[in-house]
């Protein structure tokens, strides 16, 4: 009987959160009989809270931080069930690809479980079978981003459905197609944005999310593309509406996004400012476009951009630290300025003055990419292959790449980025 049962395969991340809690589901648990006892758990704690309210063990004005702090006990908690794993043992690309009698195997990384970068591991998975609207890509070369080392930690689970397999973006050419996919064929050169699963000899990504290796530019090169120009193009130019003649400061100006943000902004005709973390970084903000780059280590980038500015400050900012920049963000946008939040590094609270915020008309916005629709990541490719793509083809703008890796190296890659030494963008050669 016990063959008739579904079988699920677990996230190592939720895994390792239920580890905590002593809960080790068998395969034949279903996610949401383990959530039930969770939430039980969590229900127990608060009732145990509020008996010492009651009991005055504590001041009242403590009571909303305690219970924010037994909330942030339970992340899993914030997840619907299903999202508790990787797939379904039924629905997975592993079934399929047996069903379709597709038993070749390929190299990829895997998380073994949330960690240090020494979790990385190169192991061996089926090679997956595009669906309808997919493409199978043979990977010549995958991008490495910062959300890949949230993945590894346990802080950035993949969405619902998508393979565990770290890598957001990937370059290769076309292996085969699915069912209606009309304008690619085996052996294309594409590159690709992908939601997972770009660590990985094979990887397979929906067709919308697709574009053309840029002429002029190689396979090595072009997994730099996507992730990162998407990104900043829907932030900086979408979000942030930067124009011509307007000024922006880029926050991460040596990074991955801040050496493409760089690139894009001066090319379309926007004062650039940059902040970096040393001398060396700074010149190569410099080298990019920058205006002035503002070692942060030793000047204040608020009052550099005031005096650079004639104390108007700047229409947009690009931030990824948060935390304690967000007053400094606000004090250096002028009348109608923008600011992007695109992430956290610093913090994910700050204090906002309100009064600030609506006496120069000020624009708070952000996102994140991984988990969007199709819909809006279609709509982001076909904006980026209209206006970025000429520039990649002209030589205006090109991915900076600081260093290559090959698979089995992918932790060596991490221990890199997570050191910050970098200047641009670290690819894995598969």
């Amino acid at each position: 009987m016990a063959a008739d049962r579904p079988a699920f395969r677990y996230r190592d991340d939720v895994l390792a959160e239920l580890w905590k809690y002593g809960v080790r589901p068998r395969e034949h648990t279903p996610p949401e009989l383990v959530r039930a006892f969770i939430n039980d758990l969590y229900r127990h704690e608060l009732r145990r809270l509020r008996g010492s309210l009651l009991n005055q063990d504590f001041p009242k004005h403590e009571y909303l931080d305690r219970v924010v702090a037994i909330r942030d006990r339970y992340p899993v908690l914030a997840l619907r069930p299903r999202q508790w794993l990787v797939q379904p043992t039924e629905f997975t690309r592993d079934v399929q690809a047996s069903r379709l009698g597709d038993n070749r195997r390929m190299r990829a990384v895997e998380i073994t479980k949330p960690g240090p970068p020494e979790v990385l591991a190169l192991t061996e998975r089926p090679v997956p079978v595009p669906a309808a609207g997919e493409l199978l890509i043979k990977v010549a070369a995958a991008g490495v981003n910062r959300p890949d080392v949230m993945q590894r930690m346990g802080h950035y689970p993949p969405p619902a459905g998508i393979t565990d397999i770290p890598g957001l973006e990937v370059a290769g050419t076309v292996e085969s197609v699915g069912g209606d996919v009309r304008n690619w064929k085996a052996g294309d050169r594409v590159c690709a944005l992908v939601a997972g699963g770009g660590y990985a000899e094979y990887c397979v990504a929906p067709e919308p999310q697709c574009l053309p290796v840029p002429e002029r530019v190689d396979l090595l090169p072009a997994a730099a593309i996507p992730e990162t120009f998407f990104t900043v193009w829907t932030n900086l130019f979408e979000r942030g509406r930067l124009q011509a003649g307007e000024s922006v400061l880029i926050h991460g100006g040596s990074s991955g996004i801040g050496t493409t943000a760089i690139q894009l902004a001066r090319a379309r005709s926007a004062r650039v400012f940059a902040t970096a973390g040393s001398a060396e970084k700074c010149a190569a903000c410099e080298h990019l476009g920058a205006e002035r780059a503002i070692n942060y280590r030793e000047a204040d980038f608020v009052a550099v951009i005031k005096e650079a500015t004639g104390g108007r400050g700047v229409d947009v900012v690009l931030d990824m630290v948060g935390g304690d920049y967000l007053a400094r963000n606000l004090e250096i946008l002028a009348t109608e300025g923008r600011l992007v939040q695109i992430a956290v590094l610093g913090g994910a609270k700050g204090t906002l003055n309100l009064i600030t915020m609506m006496q120069r008309r000020l624009t708070l916005t952000g996102s994140t990419l991984r988990a969007r629709p199709l819909a809006d990541k279609a709509a982001i490719a076909a904006a980026v292959h209209a206006h970025v793509w000429p520039l990649l083809e002209a030589g205006t703008v090109r991915p900076v790449i600081h260093a290559t890796f090959p698979l089995s190296a992918a932790a060596s890659a991490h221990r890199v980025l997570e050191s910050g030494a970098h200047i641009g963008k670290l690819v894995l050669v598969v």
